[in-house]
């Protein structure tokens, strides 16, 4: 497919939504992460906690700073690649993008106050500062999504041919399905990064199976990882509920449904064919779909031959990402299940090679579910920038030779993202035994 300058901005917002959305999970989690462990810190006096946490805040610091980056090139991006819709429907979304900023400063200020204040306020005052760092950064996330929200299902006012009137600022903000669209994104957030730190550090601990400070440090990602992990699927039914009832063209997309009928198939796997409105290589549940959908059996599931062709989503990339999000989120899941029966029967977190491996191995999981996730949410809702009001072709900029910005911020992204990767590894290699400066394991000190 020739690249116009229509997908050279799709594909950019695209590459920043994509990159953004790892540093901005990141700055939602690992403050969580830094207060648990500030918190265990000053109730056991353990020093290998309280470098835990200087560590955690160092990791956010660095994420904070490429987060606010690549979040501001999305702000400009939504202004000058997408001006019809920004010039028509800010007024009507304006609301959650002022809250974000708001939140955003906010949590600035906060974790300079954590990250500089250790040693300078009174030890209650900096404790507070981390849990707002926390709350701020989740406060962020969840403004910027009732704005994913809106675009997915608009309300909140009149759409003529001039532009939106009657408009209700408070309904656009809170569109249908807010709550569990938020929920869904929040949750990815903690679950993604939890699943990642847990990672690192049980690839240490296979390399080095006596470090005390990475046991401590997976001890304390672990409940965080498990919890989500089994509440993101509750969440996830629910939202895919609300799609099926508000957005069925999605839905139909995501299940590679052509036809409509009752008792529809859950199918796993498979490559949907447009042409043929056929799923090879899928596995069939016989009406598996009607019930997570509608809760009945026998309940009807339209399918994509009942709307308009030129209304498809790109059916083969929705139905793929979807299986792909399903699939991790449902490994991760069935790790967290058994990791917490190991908890409840040994009074301890697992801990064996074995345990490690497949704590290891399902790192990555958490943020290859979330992007695909977001592959799901954006590429389901095409060809509309704003569902049933606006295409997106409508709204892109008319601005000519989008292909040098497109390259241009893929080599930034790819710079800053070996930047911060190298900084990540040295925070992480700083903490391996024997290096200069660590406490001896089993040091402990009060905070």
């Amino acid at each position: 497919m020739p690249m116009t300058d229509l997908l050279y901005a799709r594909a950019q917002m695209g590459l920043s939504l994509a990159f953004h959305i790892v540093f901005a999970a990141a700055g939602v989690a690992l403050p969580v992460l830094m207060v648990l462990s500030d918190w265990k810190a000053r109730r056991t006096g353990d020093a290998d906690y309280v470098k835990l946490s200087q560590k955690l805040a160092k990791g956010t610091a660095i994420l904070f700073a490429v987060g606010a980056v690549s979040g501001t090139v999305l702000s400009f991006e939504l202004g000058l690649l997408w001006p019809e819709f920004m010039g028509q429907y800010g007024e009507v979304i304006g609301l959650p993008f002022s809250l974000e900023g708001v939140a955003f400063f906010t949590e600035a200020i906060f974790l300079g106050i954590y990250l500089y204040g250790r040693e300078r306020v009174s030890p209650g005052l900096h404790l507070f500062s981390g849990v707002m760092v926390a709350v701020s950064g989740a406060a962020s996330a969840f403004f910027v999504t009732l704005v994913n929200t809106f675009m997915n299902h608009p309300s909140g006012f009149t759409p003529t041919a001039t532009g939106p009137v009657d408009v209700q600022p408070l309904v656009a903000m809170f569109s249908p399905g807010w709550q569990y669209q938020t929920a869904h994104v929040l949750l990815s957030c903690y679950q993604a990064s939890a699943f990642a730190m847990a990672g690192i550090h049980a690839f240490v601990l296979l390399r080095h199976p006596g470090a005390a400070f990475h046991k401590k440090a997976l001890s304390v990602a672990l409940p965080l990882a498990c919890v989500t992990a089994l509440l993101q699927p509750v969440v996830g039914d629910l939202s895919a509920k609300h799609v099926a009832k508000a957005q069925p063209v999605k839905l139909a997309a995501m299940e590679g449904q052509f036809e409509t009928e009752r008792g529809a198939p859950l199918r796993l796997g498979g490559l949907p064919n447009v042409e043929t409105g056929e799923v090879p290589y899928a596995l069939d549940i016989p009406k598996g779909l009607s019930i997570l959908a509608f809760a009945d059996p026998d309940a009807e599931v339209k399918g994509l031959n009942a709307f308009p062709r030129d209304e498809w989503p790109p059916v083969g990339k929705v139905h793929v990402a979807f299986q792909v999000m399903v699939g991790t989120g449902s490994a991760m899941a069935l790790l967290a299940l058994a990791s917490l029966g190991w908890r409840w029967r040994k009074k301890a977190w697992p801990h064996g090679r074995k345990w490690l491996w497949a704590w290891l191995l399902s790192g990555p999981l958490g943020v290859v579910a979330m992007e695909a996730g977001w592959l799901v949410t954006e590429w389901g809702r095409q060809p509309w920038i704003l569902r049933g009001v606006m295409r997106t072709a409508d709204a892109v900029t008319p601005v000519p030779h989008l292909a040098a910005p497109f390259w241009t911020f893929t080599a930034v992204y790819l710079f800053l993202g070996v930047t911060v990767v190298l900084l990540l590894v040295r925070q992480v290699a700083g903490t391996l035994p024997g290096r200069a400066g660590d406490a001896p394991e089993g040091a402990a000190h009060a905070h």
